[in-house]
């Protein structure tokens, strides 16, 4: 289950010896198979929300729950299972290996799962093919497209099957019409395979489609009312 749920959530850095707070008892709950945004000005915390939900750092006060997985219970070698298994990442600047081919970029999260490089290469393909990449299967991210090598990004996060995909500013490298067809896309998966979608952004290209739509205010995430789907359709 791709549910999210976060109980007065608290991070803060340390710089120069003083305290900036970024999210401040921060309290949301995303059901399974959302498509959402999280919206906010440059520094406002919305990498660290993403962070935070996807094991990467640890919340200094508070709790997260992704599906029925209390994340503040488990050891770091059991929150490298989690993110491996349950959270697929998808990155502005794409973080692709440049000497691997498409292909073999999709297959490699699975490489730390235990399957055999046949199988990973077929699920690869599988997921290249998935999001209409099926002529590139064996170029090397320096010979695709901005907009291309986003489309085998979001293949990688979705080659382990995650119950949810964290996009932080997935449309920032791209241009009007390719960051159009990239949530286009997105929105498609998330509805044909029931997959939780938590976008941080600043374009509201991206914020249109959303069916729920966050803002970070002050360190507190603040819920706009539920869209539906057809009010969605409608405007896009």
């Amino acid at each position: 289950m791709g549910n999210i749920s976060i109980r007065e959530l608290s991070y803060a850095y340390q710089t120069d010896g003083n305290t900036l707070p970024i999210l401040r008892a921060a309290s949301l709950e995303l059901p399974s198979g959302a498509f959402a945004t999280v919206s906010g000005p440059s520094g406002s915390g919305k990498s660290t929300l993403l962070n935070l939900i996807g094991a990467l750092d640890r919340p200094q006060h508070g709790n997260i729950k992704v599906g029925v997985v209390e994340l503040g219970e488990l050891s770091d070698w059991q929150l490298a299972g989690f993110r491996s298994r349950m959270i697929g990442f998808v990155f502005q600047s794409f973080h692709l290996l440049p000497v691997l081919s498409a292909t073999e970029n999709v297959a490699w999260p699975l490489y730390f799962q235990g399957i055999k490089r046949s199988k990973r290469m077929e699920i690869a393909r599988e997921k290249l093919e998935l999001v209409g990449l099926k002529g590139h299967l064996n170029k090397v991210p320096g010979k695709l497209s901005g907009g291309q090598r986003q489309r085998v990004a979001i293949a990688r996060a979705l080659a382990t099957e995650p119950s949810v995909v964290l996009a932080d500013e997935p449309t920032a490298n791209l241009d009007r019409k390719t960051a159009e067809e990239i949530v286009v896309l997105m929105r498609s998966l998330n509805e044909n395979a029931g997959v939780t979608f938590l976008m941080a952004t600043h374009d509201p290209m991206v914020v249109a489609h959303a069916l729920q739509r966050i803002e970070l205010v002050d360190g507190k995430l603040i819920e706009q009312k539920q869209i539906q789907r057809q009010e969605v359709l409608a405007h896009a």
